[in-house]
């Protein structure tokens, strides 16, 4: 009954039958899945983005994605609201993005409403994590696995839990996790071979905290 309402409806529907007909051709080319998303965004992506199929979304042409990125299989993006995301993010897989939640007045509750979910440069999302409506996560930060974001995350810190708090900021991260690597291994290196050294490491050689 809304004005615009089967418009919207028919953009949703058409758009999830594309990632459906993408998700269900099994292993795809980098240039393949960029088509794909071209159908999906109606904007190009940069080549230097890489986007892994499953991918699950509803609108679509409210996503804005940067250069340099990786995202990771079974993704979900519900971009009504506009989801922007910069250069050099990091997703992995099933991250969801959600810009859209519905009226809490039972009587309302068909109604929704979107706010912009912004995710700046260099940001590292934690597998199976979750950002809600209006988030903006600043340059630099991660978000630990398995987290709900609810609220806006400062440039250059580590948050985690349900919902999503503060740990410490990346550099206290980086140099515990140096602290931790170099007791084990005994390492004697300079602080850019240590940092290089530290990305090398596998994921169970990270400090849990």
């Amino acid at each position: 009954e809304e004005p615009g309402y089967e418009e919207l409806i028919g953009t949703i529907f058409d758009t999830m039958k594309t990632a459906a007909e993408m998700n269900a051709k099994g292993w795809l080319s980098s240039e393949e899945v960029h088509d794909y998303l071209l159908r999906i965004t109606g904007r190009e992506i940069d080549p230097s983005t890489t986007l892994l199929p499953p991918f699950y979304v509803d609108f679509g042409k409210n996503i804005r994605i940067g250069k340099g990125c990786w995202i990771q299989q079974g993704c979900t993006f519900f971009d009504r609201g506009g989801i922007t995301i910069g250069d050099g993010v990091f997703i992995a897989p099933k991250v969801n993005l959600i810009t859209i939640n519905h009226d809490p007045n039972p009587d309302n509750r068909s109604a929704t409403y979107g706010k912009p979910i912004v995710i700046e440069d260099k940001v590292w999302i934690g597998i199976g994590s979750t950002v809600l409506p209006g988030v903006r996560i600043g340059y630099g930060s991660i978000v630990g696995a398995n987290s709900v974001v609810t609220r806006d995350v400062p440039p250059m810190t580590v948050v985690g839990g349900n919902p999503a708090r503060y740990i410490c900021t990346v550099d206290e991260y980086i140099q515990k996790n140096l602290e931790f690597n170099l007791q084990i291994h005994g390492k004697n290196l300079s602080l850019k071979e240590k940092r290089k050294f530290l990305l090398t490491l596998p994921e169970e050689k990270f400090l849990k905290k």
